[in-house]
């Protein structure tokens, strides 16, 4: 399954917030009406795994490469915040 194309997104200097939920049946990458992306992953959330999944995923729907993410906050929540260099 692909992710949606979320190119709009990728201005630089944009701020994406993020909903994340590791141990998923699958990856998905779903837009909200509420502005924050979903991200379901199958990792689980160890030693950084389910955080470097969200970064592909994420990378992958904004059409961008995965070193233009920059984690803000959230290393170690569900709730997480990007920026995009």
């Amino acid at each position: 399954m692909r992710p949606p194309d979320l190119s709009h997104l990728a201005r630089p200097g944009a701020e994406i917030a993020v909903r994340v939920t590791p141990r998923a049946a699958r990856n998905a990458v779903t837009p909200a009406e509420d502005g924050v992306l979903r991200i379901a992953v199958t990792a689980v959330p160890e030693g950084g795994k389910a955080n470097a999944e969200v970064v592909k995923l994420l990378a992958k729907a904004l059409g961008v490469a995965k070193t233009r993410l920059t984690l803000l906050r959230g290393a170690s929540g569900r709730d997480k915040l990007f920026r995009l260099d």
